[in-house]
């Protein structure tokens, strides 16, 4: 789109040249004039930003993580090569794109200062290039808020259908496309772990990763009860009801350092994989759960071929929900606050999607509304999540 507005603005500095006057737009000089100052707010914003990321002490961390990669004795230590290559293209991936968003801001500055009050189709791009802009300079600024322990973590995604049957499963099925879509249009990347469908239709269950830097950060704040107002399609009579589902989102853990867990404390069952596959599903006890006597978490994974590495997953899960138990824990005990898991996870919702008699999404949390619900359901929760942080 820059590349697009420098070459439109030369073409238009070139006639003007060759024109003897141009014609005043009292309007769009004062559009000009906000667009301007919503650039140097922007800038402002940016710059803020870069100062509380310490710029010269990621640069010096890239070349330290540089310098690890280049031992010959590195790959000796798998888990610790695959750690310091992941940290590697994180600080990458952030340099990149702070480099990416300071050329831009430079580059609209000077685009600014060269386009004409007559040109409105010229300022309309450069309005929308603006509000892009200072959209992805709002996400770097609320990422460097995300302090928590876990918060540059991938997340492990859980959604349960509620009590409502045939609905709240396909109210699952409809939760995790809106999510594979958000992934989709954000660069993170997702990965199923286990899917339980539904009797007639949907999903009763699915866990997934979502793999990105912050991702866990971003995506706890859909940590919660949603709940679908419509009329159904799998009533007759056309009915209007209301479904409910719960999204569990926890960081993965890969190095729990002092959380510990021994392996008496753990029950292990193998079970043969369900639903659609390759050759081996349904043929051997692959399918892994585990259950955590002390807490009763239970996690499974079925979606590998062999039965170690759904072992290995389930095992992730669980370090990554007794981490994200612990975390929370810590928080309540922080804000005063106690109550039994179940109460947090099944308790009011956190979100209204009515389809029907009129279109609304709501944040009850923060009151973020949204009537566009189609974009909502494709993956546009870019603003709830936002906002959410913004008042955390």
């Amino acid at each position: 789109m820059i590349r697009v507005l420098v070459a439109a603005v030369r073409n238009l500095s070139s006639v003007a040249r060759n024109n003897h006057f141009s014609c005043f737009n009292r309007k769009n000089v004062m559009i000009l004039e906000n667009l301007k100052a919503q650039l140097k707010n922007i800038a402002l914003k940016f710059d803020g930003s870069i100062l509380a990321i310490d710029l010269k002490g990621l640069e010096k961390k890239k070349t330290e993580l540089a310098k690890q990669q280049e031992n010959p004795k590195l790959y000796d230590d798998i888990k610790n090569a695959q750690k310091i290559n992941t940290e590697y293209h994180r600080v990458c991936e952030e340099l990149g794109n702070i480099n990416s968003l300071q050329n831009e801001i430079k580059s609209l500055s000077e685009i600014i200062e060269m386009v004409h009050d007559n040109d409105e189709d010229l300022i309309n791009e450069l309005k929308n290039s603006i509000d892009s802009l200072e959209k992805a300079v709002e996400k770097l600024y609320l990422a460097m808020l995300l302090k928590g322990d876990y918060d540059i973590n991938n997340a492990i995604m859980t959604v349960h259908a509620g009590a409502g049957g045939t609905e709240s499963c396909d109210w699952v099925s409809m939760l995790y496309r809106m999510y594979k879509m958000f992934c989709d249009k954000n660069g993170f990347k997702h990965e199923e772990f286990e899917r339980l469908s539904g009797d007639e239709a949907g999903i009763k269950s699915v866990s997934f990763l979502v793999k990105g830097t912050n991702a866990y950060g971003f995506l706890k704040a859909e940590k919660g009860v949603h709940r679908l107002v419509r009329i159904s399609p799998f009533d007759s009579n056309s009915r209007r009801h209301t479904s409910f589902a719960s999204v569990e989102v926890m960081p993965e853990i890969e190095d729990m350092g002092e959380l510990k867990i021994a392996s008496e404390e753990l029950k292990v069952d193998t079970f043969r994989s369900g639903g659609a596959g390759g050759q081996s599903v349904n043929k051997t006890e692959s399918a892994i759960r585990i259950t955590h006597i002390p807490t009763g978490i239970v996690v499974s994974c079925q979606n590998e071929r062999s039965q170690l590495l759904n072992k290995e997953r389930a095992m992730k899960m669980l370090m990554s929900k007794l981490a994200e138990r612990r975390e929370r824990e810590m928080a309540e005990k922080a804000a005063g606050i106690k109550g039994e898991m179940k109460k947090i996870e099944w308790g009011s919702q956190i979100r209204s999607y009515v389809f029907q008699p009129y279109t609304m999404v709501k944040d009850l949390r923060t009151g973020y509304e949204d009537t566009d619900v189609d974009k909502v359901m494709n993956g546009g929760i870019d603003e709830f999540i936002l906002e959410f942080l913004r008042k955390s």
